[in-house]
C-alpha cells in the first residue's frame, strides 16, 4: 500500500465568504457550516461555531472529541469510511490534510467525561490542542431529555462532517492546481513480502488496544463498533487514513481522539524504524472489554495473531485505566508466555501525591513500560478572558469536584480533566529524563 498524505499548513482561522485556506489562513463561512451541522433534527437550534487560536485567552469546555480536517483527492476510499462516506479500504492514494488545524466538539454529554482546552497558560502546557487552530463546534441537543447515545452520534457525526467540509473546500477551491505545502509518502508491505523483508532484523507488530467497554465507552473501525469484533489485523496505512474514529466519553486526560488516531505516533515512528531497527509486519487492532470471558477471549485472540505471524515483539498501547488495565496486563503475560516480547504504554493514577499503586493490575512479564504520567497531578488553570462552552462543568468533569471552578473563573483539577494531558498514544506535551 502506498498512502501520500498532501499537507496544508494552517496557522491562522478566520470567517469570511467562502471556505477555503490562503497563505496559511483557513476562512471558514459560518453560515454555510451551521447549515451543513443543523441538518441533523437530533441537534437543537443553539449551534454556535466559534475561533479558537494558539495563545489566545480561551478555554473551551467540555470538550468531547478533536478532528484533524481531511479529504481524499485521488484514490483509496473517501475520509472516515463507515460513518459519513461508503464503506471502502483506506490507506492508499492522496489525502489532503489541514495541518495545524482541527475540529473540536464540545457538549454536555455524559458531562463528567468531557474534558478541558486551554489555549493558553499553564494549561496549555498539557494538552496538544493548545497547539491547533481549532474550529470550535458547540453542540447541544434539540431535546434536552434525549437519549445520550443519540446526542453522542449527533455530535460525532458533526465533528466528522465539519472536518471533511473544511478539506472538501480547500480542495475544491485549488481545483487541479492544488499545491501543498509539503507530501509525506508511506509505503507498507502487505503481509506476504512483510514476512520475507529485512531479514536478520527482529519482526515487530504493534497491538492496539481501543476503548469499547460501551455505555459511550466506543471506538469504530470502518464505522464498526469495535466492542463487536474480535481482533483484527490493519494496515498502518489505514489508520493513518482514518480507519478508526473516537466515539469516547471517558476521562479526558487519557481519550485518544479521532486526531490521535490519524496522528497516531507511535505507528509514525515504527514505520520511521521499520527496515532499520526492526521489521514492522502490521497492526493488530484489539478492544478492551468489561467482563472476563471477553478479556481473555479478545486477548488470546490478539496474541494468538501475533504468534501466527511469527512476531518476535509487539507494542501495546492501551486506552483509559482502571478496568482496562486488566486487558493491557493479560495481553502482555499471553504475549511473553507465547515468546513474543512486549513494550507497553500506559499512564499512571497514583494519587495526588503520587504514592498510591499507579496501575489497577500488574505481572512480572510486565517490566518493559513507558507512562505518559500520573493523571492525578493538580493543576489550577487561571482565568481566561472568554469561555467557549459551559464553564459550570469543571465541578462535574472527572478530574474536578464541587468547588473547582472559582469566584473568579479560576479553575483547579487533576490532569485528568485536561483532554489529551496523558495520552497513552504519547501525543502529548508531557515528557521525562533518567536522573
Amino acid at each position: 500500500m502506498k498512502l501520500e498524505l498532501h499537507r496544508i499548513f494552517v496557522n491562522k482561522l478566520a470567517f469570511g465568504e467562502k471556505t477555503g485556506v490562503k497563505d496559511g489562513v483557513l476562512t471558514v463561512n459560518k453560515k454555510e457550516l451551521l447549515d451543513l451541522i443543523s441538518e441533523d433534527e437530533l441537534l437543537g437550534k443553539k449551534l454556535d461555531v466559534d475561533l479558537a487560536m494558539p495563545g489566545d485567552s480561551i478555554r473551551i469546555v467540555p470538550v468531547k472529541d478533536v478532528i484533524e480536517p481531511r479529504w481524499k483527492i485521488e484514490g483509496g476510499g473517501q475520509v472516515f469510511p463507515g460513518m459519513i462516506s461508503d464503506v471502502e479500504t483506506v490507506g492508499e492514494g492522496k489525502t489532503l490534510v489541514l495541518s495545524g488545524a482541527a475540529v473540536v466538539t464540545a457538549g454536555r454529554i455524559v458531562r463528567f467525561q468531557e474534558g478541558i482546552v486551554d489555549m493558553s497558560g499553564p494549561g496549555a502546557d498539557y494538552t496538544p490542542y493548545s497547539r491547533t487552530c481549532n474550529v470550535v463546534l458547540l453542540l447541544e441537543p434539540a431535546d434536552p431529555n434525549m437519549d445520550k447515545h443519540d446526542y453522542e452520534t449527533a455530535c460525532r457525526t458533526a465533528g466528522l462532517k465539519t472536518a471533511a467540509y473544511l478539506a472538501r473546500c480547500c480542495a475544491e477551491a485549488a481545483g487541479a492546481g492544488l499545491k501543498a505545502d509539503q507530501v509525506d509518502a508511506f509505503q507498507h508491505p502487505n503481509i506476504r513480502e512483510a514476512m520475507t523483508s529485512h531479514p536478520g532484523l527482529p519482526k515487530v507488530g504493534y497491538l492496539y488496544m481501543l476503548q469499547t467497554q460501551g455505555l459511550l465507552h466506543d471506538t469504530y473501525l470502518y464505522g464498526v463498533d469495535v466492542k463487536k469484533i474480535l481482533p483484527t489485523v490493519l494496515s498502518p496505512l489505514e489508520v493513518m487514513d482514518g480507519a478508526i474514529v473516537s466515539g469516547n466519553c471517558v476521562s479526558a486526560c487519557d481519550k485518544n481522539s479521532s486526531y490521535v488516531h490519524q496522528n497516531n505516533p507511535v505507528i509514525a515512528d515504527m514505520l520511521k524504524r521499520h527496515g532499520k531497527d526492526f521489521n514492522f509486519v502490521t497492526c493488530i487492532v484489539t478492544n478492551e472489554n468489561v467482563t472476563l470471558a471477553d478479556k481473555r477471549r479478545s486477548s488470546s485472540f490478539a496474541t494468538k495473531l501475533a504468534a501466527m505471524l511469527g512476531l518476535d515483539g509487539i507494542v501495546i498501547t492501551e486506552e483509559g485505566f482502571g478496568n482496562p488495565d486488566a486487558d493491557l496486563i493479560m495481553n502482555c503475560w499471553k504475549a511473553e508466555r507465547l515468546g513474543i516480547k512486549t513494550a507497553l504504554l500506559t499512564d499512571e493514577y497514583a494519587g495526588q501525591d503520587g504514592a498510591s499503586q499507579s496501575l489497577a493490575d500488574s505481572c512480572a512479564e510486565g517490566n518493559a513500560c513507558v507512562t505518559a504520567g500520573n493523571a492525578n497531578e493538580v493543576i489550577v488553570l487561571p482565568p481566561m478572558e472568554k469561555v467557549l462552552g459551559f464553564p459550570e462543568e469543571a465541578n462535574v468533569i472527572a478530574g474536578g469536584w464541587q468547588g473547582s471552578l472559582a469566584a473568579d473563573g479560576a479553575i483547579t483539577v487533576e490532569l485528568q480533566a485536561i483532554t489529551g494531558a496523558t495520552s497513552e498514544l504519547g501525543y502529548t506535551k508531557l515528557g521525562a529524563y533518567t536522573i
